[in-house]
């Protein structure tokens, strides 16, 4: 029998034994985050859930026990591992947990556990379970950027495959295409950029019409995958945007992001 709570505290102090001080400070700087990092890499956070925890071997409730645990305590690191855990229990995860993803999504406030969150946790259950749609359709016009963006990505690991709700996406990313939030600008051309990969011609036909509108991040990620000659016509309509339209914001670095996506 696991206890959930015994289990938070043993993934804590293997996270803590990996710990880098420079790497914590300098992650913890980048990410302008509230939270106390310990600077354990990413690939070790991993390599610690699937350890101690694995794939399938926790029941449902003792599934939601640790994850509240883990993130219980401000701990990037803690809160990584939780994501983790859902990732690789996504299987266990019901309709009903959305709320538990929501306040998770809503308490994140960054997009090194926002990401992971919507993709591969709220995007798989999803998609095994359509009537939560109408809840990524309430994302899509929420005030926090946070959880619009995560509407978004909730729609990215079928769009990537080649299948998937693009009409939907694009319901999305038409309402939020002149924002000035950059990580909603960085969304809309990643998930482009993704589905663009196995179907640029849908890419190519849809953002075509709406370059004008399209912050030069979005497009810059979303002509990727296409061709020479489609990236130089929608370069070419996104630069007819009139004098008096406004001009995109600069782009924070984010090669991390990058690293990561």
């Amino acid at each position: 029998m696991t206890d959930p709570l015994a289990l938070a505290e043993q993934i804590d102090a293997a996270l803590r034994a990996q710990a880098r001080p420079g790497r914590a400070a300098a992650e913890k700087a980048y990410l302008k985050s509230d939270l106390e990092h310990y600077g354990t890499p990413m690939p070790a956070i991993r390599a610690t859930v699937r350890t101690l925890v694995g794939r399938g071997r926790l029941a449902h409730d003792d599934l939601i026990a640790l994850v509240e645990a883990l993130w219980a305590v401000p701990v990037h690191e803690r809160r990584a591992a939780a994501v983790e855990v859902l990732v690789a229990s996504v299987g266990l995860l019901r309709a009903d947990d959305i709320a538990l993803l929501e306040r998770l999504l809503r308490a994140s406030g960054t997009w090194a556990l926002v990401d992971r969150l919507a993709a591969s946790v709220v995007g798989s259950l999803v998609e095994h379970d359509p009537t939560l749609s109408a809840v990524v359709d309430r994302w899509a016009t929420d005030d926090d950027f946070w959880i619009r963006r995560s509407a978004l990505l909730a729609l990215l690991g079928p769009l990537r495959r080649g299948d998937g709700d693009f009409d939907r996406f694009a319901r999305y990313a038409d309402t939020m295409l002149e924002e000035k939030e950059f990580f909603v600008r960085k969304a809309i051309g990643w998930v482009l950029r993704d589905t663009g990969r196995r179907r640029p011609e849908l890419v190519f036909d849809w953002l075509l019409p709406r370059a004008r509108r399209a912050s030069g991040v979005t497009v810059r990620e979303a002509v990727k995958p296409l061709s020479a000659a489609q990236r130089d016509a929608i370069t070419a309509a996104q630069r007819s945007r009139r004098p008096d339209d406004p001009p995109g914001r600069a782009a924070p670095p984010d090669r991390l992001h990058d690293r990561l996506t």
